[in-house]
């Protein structure tokens, strides 16, 4: 089974570039080649996406081999595949990794057992639910990523196949 997904690197130092397209290419199984250009948002930065296509789970992978590089900024999406759900995984170098299952439409979702969780934690006192929901939901990657997102307006948009 084969599934689709997008890497975007946000920020990079162009010095990465040759090292980051080695990496992914050792994770995906084949030659990798970015369409790098410059990063408005991180002057002396470059951005890039790729479309890949690998096993499920391969979004993890990408960004087990990326992560820790503590100068980029990025995020790896997989579709969902029978048996397997969508996900999104978004570093950066002060947040570090964030996870989260996805929606066809690219919607974070919030298992139950993890809502539970929060509201157990908000009703002990040592957090409020706004806080825990924010955290399960990514908002400090998000909001830490969207003026990368928006530098890149006018970018190639790279759509996935359906599934189902």
């Amino acid at each position: 089974m084969s599934v689709y997904g997008v890497l975007q690197v946000h920020s990079a130092p162009p010095a990465l570039c040759p090292h980051i397209e080695w990496a992914v290419a050792g994770t995906v199984g084949a030659t990798v080649s970015m369409p790098w250009v410059s990063q408005p948002a991180a002057p002396g930065s470059v951005r890039a996406e790729v479309t890949w296509q690998g096993r499920p789970g391969m979004a993890g992978a990408i960004t087990s081999a990326l992560a820790g590089w503590n100068r980029l900024r990025f995020e790896v999406t997989e579709e969902a595949s029978p048996g397997c759900d969508g996900v999104r995984y978004s570093y950066t170098p002060d947040l570090g990794t964030f996870s989260a299952v996805t929606s066809a439409n690219g919607d974070v979702l919030v298992p139950e057992n993890r809502l539970r969780a929060a509201l157990t934690i908000a009703a002990t006192g040592t957090a409020v639910l706004d806080t825990e929901l924010e955290r399960l939901l990514g908002t400090a990657w998000d909001n830490e990523l969207e003026p990368f997102r928006r530098a890149s307006d006018g970018a190639p948009v790279r759509w996935l196949n359906a599934t189902g």
